[in-house]
């Protein structure tokens, strides 16, 4: 198999280059140079948003194509459009953001999508997505393009800084606070999960919506947390705080308490991340990975670049300042 990505050198996309060298794909990586490219692939070097940025992919065929951009619905759109003829499949992951509001417990493939356009330039995230898969599924047709509604992602070369964070945090040691209660049910997809699901799935011709993340309470804050401390070998002692105290002290859950969303109190919120459907991917081959390989894993990696993460710069930083996580512990 032939494979072009869009991207490739970052946490998805990444990981989809790891998986697809693993089967012994033939992979070319369509990137800006920002970053190095694993090894093993042909490189070919482009901005897609300057003026002849696609130049690069004026000649070639490719049985599949996978395209992770996450910015202007414009940009997904010409790409689409200059690679409609010579893509075997067209798959693009988007996210499970594209649903609209509010989400019920158990939301799936089938429930009402935000508007969106595929000529649209700078919008909100879940319009931007939502405007990518519309261009794809206009330039290359429903039958050959395969959309990737990922939920919460995880797991080695995260760029967001959301398990970077509290594995850092845990590594510092000392009172930690932790965010309850404990048995808060989460739900996620490892990245390399959902890589080799996306490669298998390709590979299989599937095409169509497909939520791609764990079924619901695949593991806990508790155990998140838990095995961050254990992880890193830390003294960080947790210190399990009610939601309500937390909030009250103007924390807020998701940003400054990166993957933490309280249920009780914030339900819509939570519904929105940790209520999805994954029975149409688990019932089409979705495998997912417990939640000790993804921490261990991401905290090896994470020692193996020197402990630092890298960050995306389009995305809002993560985590609680330190001054006001002694304050809550102090009060």
């Amino acid at each position: 198999m032939r494979l072009l990505i869009l991207g490739g050198t970052e946490f998805v996309g990444r990981a989809v280059v790891e998986s697809a060298l693993a089967r012994g794909w033939e992979v070319t990586v369509f990137h800006r140079g920002r970053h190095e490219a694993p090894a093993g692939v042909t490189e070919l070097l482009g901005d897609r948003t300057a003026p002849d940025g696609l130049a690069a992919l004026a000649e070639g065929t490719w049985d599949v194509i996978v395209d992770t951009w996450s910015a202007a619905p414009s940009a997904v759109r010409d790409a689409a459009r200059l690679l409609a003829g010579r893509a075997g499949r067209y798959v693009y992951v988007s996210s499970c953001s594209v649903y609209a509001w509010p989400r019920a417990v158990g939301y799936d493939e089938t429930g009402p999508v935000v508007a969106g356009s595929p000529d649209a330039g700078d919008v909100p995230y879940a319009e931007a997505k939502r405007g990518g898969e519309l261009a794809v599924l206009d330039a290359i047709g429903e039958a050959r393009s395969l959309l990737v509604r990922a939920g919460l992602i995880i797991g080695p070369w995260e760029n967001i800084g959301r398990l970077p964070w509290w594995l850092g945090r845990a590594a510092r040691g000392g009172p930690m606070l932790a965010p309850g209660p404990r048995d808060t049910p989460l739900q996620y997809i490892d990245v390399r999960d959902l890589a080799e699901w996306m490669v298998e799935a390709a590979e299989r011709g599937l095409s169509g919506p497909y939520n791609l993340v764990s079924e619901q309470g695949h593991t806990t804050m508790g155990e998140l947390l838990e095995l961050c401390a254990r992880v890193t070998g830390s003294a960080a002692e947790l210190r399990w705080t009610a939601a309500e105290r937390v909030l009250a002290a103007g924390i807020e859950p998701w940003t400054e308490l990166p993957i933490w969303v309280p249920r009780a109190e914030r339900p819509e919120m939570h519904n929105e991340v940790y209520g999805l459907s994954a029975a149409k991917a688990l019932g089409a081959g979705l495998s997912c990975r417990g939640v000790g390989e993804t921490v261990t894993d991401t905290w090896a990696w994470l020692r193996s670049i020197g402990g630092v993460a890298p960050r995306r710069g389009d995305r809002p930083g993560v985590g609680l300042d330190p001054a006001v996580e002694a304050k809550v512990l102090a009060g």
